[in-house]
């Protein structure tokens, strides 16, 4: 399941939720990660795009990925703006055992933030501004073939 919402997340509504849902399935293990906007460099806050069809497609994947093991996956994110201290991502694994929950919750973050069509901006003075320097490039993304 993948969630989108316009501006900060509301993570204890979310979690709570989420727990809920899945209270009664039987799962040893639920492990949530928030990824928050911290202050750095000057920033009010981020401002994400989301391409949504190739993060649902990019999703399914991990889905499929996990299912064999019984473990679930949902995901928040961010649309437009999100301040400084406020949550932008939240993730979790539902699993029957610990060691999936805990192995499956790092490789799904470390992969969404290389390869989720989502795309970064600083909010410096109102303004939005690509944030090139922390951002990464998505494989394959680009011009096909394009020569120099």
């Amino acid at each position: 399941m993948v969630e989108l919402y316009d501006g900060p997340l509301n993570v204890p509504e979310i979690l709570t939720r989420w727990y809920s849902q899945e209270s009664t399935s039987n799962y040893g293990a639920y492990i949530p990660f928030v990824g928050t906007v911290r202050e750095e460099g000057g920033i009010e806050g981020l401002s994400f795009d989301v391409y949504e069809p190739i993060l649902k497609s990019w999703f399914d994947t991990w889905v499929a990925k996990v299912a064999p093991f019984g473990a679930t996956l949902k995901m928040a994110h961010s649309c437009g703006d999100v301040l400084v201290h406020q949550s932008s991502y939240i993730a979790a694994v539902f699993s029957p055992k610990r060691r999936v929950a805990l192995e499956t919750i790092e490789q799904f973050v470390e992969d969404f933030k290389a390869s989720a069509p989502i795309w970064k901006y600083d909010l410096i003075n109102g303004e939005r501004i690509y944030a090139r320097e922390r951002s990464t490039a998505i494989v394959g993304a680009g011009l096909l073939g394009a020569k120099s």
